[in-house]
């Protein structure tokens, strides 16, 4: 194509503001992709056209909207997106919010729901063919450009020239206007240490294969780093960042397992800084497309272990979540989590994060009795998966509003549990005679927790027991047979009521140490093993027992639990462990032979009384029965 063909289309922004008459409706490019140079001029024209516009929008950097009364009688935006500084100004009835999922927003425009006369987006330069490119944001872009009468493109040096739905021939623009400004830049964000804790609960339940999505903020830069030791990772996300970009040039993202777009990161928008747009400038492994692809659930559901990772500002014990908002909320919106949560739940293996700090900066608890006062509201409860904080993870699929409230208040701060436990009561929330032990919050051992591959395709989690437990505790105990109750037990134990499962489950980690394994089973923790010890009154030694679910033995499960334990309790001091065992019990007592310490055994009317020090060679100490 002859260059001067496309730059004889090239005119001042006085000739755009001319083809401007009152009322006109016009879509403007969304976030990096404002024509910053077309709003400014139109804004800042004193022209008597200019009168009663419309602005549309699905997410406003600040350009176009509108900074005094002068400047709303000019115009009104109408946006999609309440967040980032938009926010203010919908609250003060400066701009119109537009309720709709991200997904619908490009059939509303398409089909004349909401009408277009005049489109102005952002564009690369032409290539030799006179092609160009929408650049970082595709949304409704070219939906609007085929409705409107009037389409001008604003041409920037600054922006790059993506791949995918992305292209759009010079012919298609009317008029082209040069631009005189640069695209926003966003800097990288900071990540403050609980930001680190926070992200490295979150990737503990991401796993390879998994198909994930990003959006701004420092938990995501932090999750860079643990998210770089995964194999074989997905991207399918609304927005394309600088700690995503760093993720996939990591090379833990291959996106070889998905089914839709296989071997490209799909993405509708990129913010942030000049180094991601230079990232982004033709690069082959970037496919951006528009929003009602992106966010579409059924779409999402075509990627195996869809997982979403929405940050959150407030979660309450019934299970609203309060998203965040004004300038710390980028791009999430209830509309947006809605879908996502949607096609999650129809993904194979898809799961939904929200995470948060336990505490905000100014030190007030981020677990609250009620989030109903709280704007920006996720009132979805039904559909929550995973709530995680610095603390820990609490899992919400198919648990009663008590344990869901219990599992909170385990990731709460410790110093908040206490005060929330009362309010949960008070509330009638959770039982008035529940126990919970405040202090031992501060005590808990993070560091036990493990991961261990019991077959194909399924791992088992190790760790502390928490207050939370009681119900997962109780129906491991129903599943056992008399047998295994007994040979536990040492007696025919038939019920295990709440007062007594609450005592069990509530302990101080010092004197009592209980490790559980917990497996996913469709998508829910289920509770398949337990090891405890007891310190023992007066001696140096702690009494030690395990029992593993009937369904799961044979897997090394008993033998990982009793070196944890052995391992735990090393590192507390303990000087061994005492254990009795049915002398019929032949694989138990396997499980302690196979210690790499001796066991020294005495039988005593039909029981093996064992000793396990910890200080002797199993190599050079025989075994005594």
């Amino acid at each position: 194509m002859d260059e001067n063909d496309w730059k004889n289309k090239i005119v001042d922004t006085k000739k755009i503001i001319e083809k401007i008459h009152p009322g006109m409706k016009i879509f403007l490019g969304t976030g990096a992709a404002e024509p910053r140079t077309l709003i400014k001029a139109i804004v800042s024209s004193e022209e008597r056209n200019l009168r009663d516009l419309e602005f549309i929008q699905l997410l406003s950097l600040g350009d176009a909207i509108p900074p005094d009364e002068k400047q709303a009688q000019k115009y009104r935006l109408k946006t999609f997106f309440s967040g980032y500084v938009a926010s203010d100004a919908i609250q003060e009835g400066r701009v119109d919010l537009i309720p709709s999922t991200q997904s619908r927003t490009p059939f509303l425009i398409s089909s004349g729901i909401i009408d277009i006369d005049a489109a102005f987006v952002q564009i690369t330069p032409p290539d030799e063919r006179g092609f160009c490119s929408l650049g970082v944001a595709i949304d409704a872009a070219r939906h609007a450009m085929e409705r409107a009468q009037l389409v001008v493109g604003e041409i920037n040096d600054e922006i790059p020239y993506t791949m995918g739905d992305t292209f759009a021939h010079i012919n298609d623009f009317h008029y082209l206007v040069n631009s005189t400004y640069p695209p926003h830049y966003f800097p990288r964000w900071t990540v403050a240490d609980v930001f680190e804790k926070l992200a490295r609960n979150v990737a503990s339940m991401v796993e390879d294969g998994s198909c994930i999505a990003f959006t701004f903020g420092p938990l995501f830069e932090a999750l860079v780093g643990p998210l770089s030791r995964k194999k074989d990772l997905s991207v399918h996300s609304v927005i394309m960042t600088d700690a995503l970009m760093e993720l996939i040039k990591s090379g833990a993202v291959t996106n070889k397992k998905k089914r839709f777009f296989r071997n490209k990161s799909v993405t509708c928008y990129a913010q942030g800084t000049r180094e991601l747009y230079q990232w982004l400038d033709r690069n082959p492994l970037i496919e951006f497309q528009a929003i009602n692809i992106v966010v579409n659930p059924a779409i999402l559901a075509e990627n195996e272990k869809y997982i979403k990772i929405l940050p959150a500002r407030k979660v309450d014990l019934h299970g609203i979540v309060a998203l965040q908002v004004g300038r710390s909320n980028v791009t999430l919106d209830p509309g947006e989590v809605h879908e996502v949560f949607y096609g999650a739940e129809l993904s194979p293996g898809g799961r939904t994060i929200f995470a948060l700090p336990s505490r905000n900066r100014e030190g007030e608890s981020n677990i609250i009795l009620s989030a109903l006062d709280q704007p920006n509201q996720f009132t979805n409860s039904e559909s929550l998966d995973l709530i995680v904080t610095e603390f820990g993870i609490a899992s919400m699929r198919g648990r009663t509003r008590r344990e869901r409230a219990l599992a909170l208040i385990d990731i709460a701060h410790p110093d908040d549990r206490g005060n929330l436990v009362e309010q949960a009561k008070n509330s009638n929330i959770l039982y008035t005679d529940q126990i919970y032990l405040t202090d031992s919050g501060h005590c808990y051992p993070y560091d036990i927790a493990y991961r261990h591959m019991i077959k194909e395709g399924q791992n088992i989690l190790f760790r502390a027991i928490k207050p939370s437990d009681e119900d997962e505790m109780r129906r491991l105990f129903y599943r056992f047979s008399d047998q295994a109750v007994y040979y536990r037990y040492f007696t025919p134990i038939k019920t295990m009521p709440h007062m007594k499962m609450q005592e069990y489950v509530n302990i101080d980690y010092q004197n009592t140490m209980s490790i559980v394994g917990v497996v996913e089973e469709k998508g829910a923790e289920r509770i398949v093993a337990e090891g405890r010890y007891v310190v023992t009154a007066d001696s140096p030694y702690a009494d030690a027992a395990f029992i593993v679910d009937e369904k799961y033995q044979g897997l090394g499960i008993a033998k990982q639990l009793f070196e944890l334990l052995i391992t735990t309790a090393k590192k507390r001091g303990i000087a061994g462990f005492t254990a009795d065992v049915l002398t019929e019990n032949k694989p138990m007592l396997k499980v302690f032979e196979s210690s790499r310490y001796p066991v020294h055994a005495v039988v005593s009317s039909g029981v093996y009384e064992l000793t396990i020090p910890f200080t002797e060679d199993k190599k050079t100490q025989p075994v005594v029965h």
